[in-house]
């Protein structure tokens, strides 16, 4: 099934546009798992299990896993979501941005190692670094757009003739790159003006990636105001540490469920305005 067909697929059968981050830090790991063998799998995959009837797919973040040597419990993971909860996709938040050879490895690693049905790049080194995703027609490829960190304004409100870069990449990617719709965008929920503009600018045709509530700050209501589709849907919205760390006592489980829930229905609340 192809990317986007899961995604629609997960947002009708559990009602939700929530995507939940999954940033496994060591230092903040359950007690119970601390010096277990495979610790940040087990954390991750109980994460996904309690939280999984709430949430259009789960967002890996690479980094928290390589950084602790832990790829092999990655490969797990994504082989357990496959497993227990197929009809969610799996966005691999990679960032990756690179050509040639390079991107082509990049591309296995992502979707042949991991199994992901989707994984993040960078676009700044243009075509020819997201072609071997592309090529791949089945699967996503998420392409950093305005990112909800300040600092992305250094680059991404630069002026092109006039225009900001991060909606020249919105047009590129939804004019050009964009051929097997497959593609999708990273816009963050701390700036909902910009949300709305990329919105404007490539209608329903593709999927947004929204980060930045919870933990970071944006707004639910603001956030969907801005970049639901005409039929209430069109966005993954991520939330990591706000599900993750819910707890840090015994009830991790069922305190990570709950703000899941209440975070699903929070924002079917505001995106019934859009319908």
């Amino acid at each position: 099934m192809k990317f986007l067909n899961k995604l629609e697929h997960a947002w009708q059968n559990t009602e939700s546009l929530l995507m939940v981050g999954l940033d496994p830090d060591v230092a903040r790991m359950p007690a119970e798992l601390i010096g277990q063998p495979n610790a940040i799998f087990k954390f991750c995959a109980q994460i996904v299990d309690a939280c999984a009837p709430f949430v259009c797919g789960f967002k890996p973040q690479i980094a928290y896993f390589a950084a602790a040597g832990a790829e092999n419990q990655l490969e797990m993971l994504c082989q357990h979501i496959k497993s227990r909860h197929p009809s969610l996709p799996i966005v691999l938040d990679a960032k990756r941005g690179d050509i040639g050879a390079t991107a082509e490895q990049y591309a296995r690693e992502a979707f042949d190692r991991y199994g992901a049905d989707a994984v993040t790049i960078n676009p700044y080194m243009g075509f020819d670094s997201a072609q071997p995703y592309l090529e791949r027609q089945d699967k996503g490829i998420i392409v950093l757009c305005r990112t909800s960190n300040a600092g992305g304004a250094d680059l991404q409100e630069l002026k092109t003739e006039g225009v900001p870069l991060y909606l020249k990449v919105a047009e590129m990617v939804a004019n050009h790159w964009n051929t097997h719709h497959q593609c999708g965008l990273v816009v963050g929920a701390t700036f909902p003006a910009e949300i709305a503009r990329v919105r404007s600018l490539v209608g329903d045709r593709m999927p947004l990636l929204v980060p930045g509530i919870g933990a970071q700050g944006g707004d639910i209501a603001a956030t969907c105001l801005a970049g639901c589709s005409t039929d209430g849907t069109g966005m993954m919205i991520n939330s990591s540490r706000a599900v993750l760390y819910a707890s840090s006592g015994d009830d991790w489980r069922e305190a990570a469920a709950k703000v899941a829930q209440q975070t699903r229905d929070d924002i079917n609340t505001n995106r019934s305005t859009k319908q």
